[in-house]
């Protein structure tokens, strides 16, 4: 069984969660709010918007990374199967979303890019879970 977490490890997971929560959270604004409403409408403010968000993702990104790294060091997580399975996830997100950004208009890349973000969140609870009982 782990170490419970000191206050600080508890502000690294909280922060490590908000990003979490504006990358995936921000996903599903866009997709079931942003873009139907502005697809036919604005085209400009469409792209706006997603470049907005897309500098919002790089900030949550990196703190992601960092946050992650952090307390899958302190943890000792490393060689745990979920955090492996997670972080080839993650890259295959990262992927998927450089070539979203290179192929906007492939639409199907969006919903890939969320569906893993879901599958990447799923692994992040049960590995939470799993430390703490």
């Amino acid at each position: 069984m782990r170490e419970t977490p000191t206050p600080v490890w508890e502000i690294v997971r909280w922060i490590h969660l908000l990003a979490m929560a504006f990358f995936v959270g921000g996903q599903l604004v866009l997709a079931t709010v942003v873009v139907p409403v502005l697809r036919g409408a604005n085209r400009a403010s469409l792209r706006t918007a997603a470049r907005r968000f897309a500098a919002g993702t790089l900030v949550a990104i990196a703190l992601l990374v960092a946050t992650g790294v952090a307390l899958a060091s302190h943890f000792g997580d490393w060689d745990r199967t979920a955090l492996q399975v997670k972080l080839v996830l993650v890259v295959l997100v990262a992927a998927l979303i450089a070539w979203h950004a290179r192929r906007p208009e492939r639409h199907a890349l969006e919903g890939a890019i969320f569906l893993v973000s879901l599958a990447i969140v799923w692994l992040g609870v049960a590995l939470s879970h799993s430390a703490i009982g």
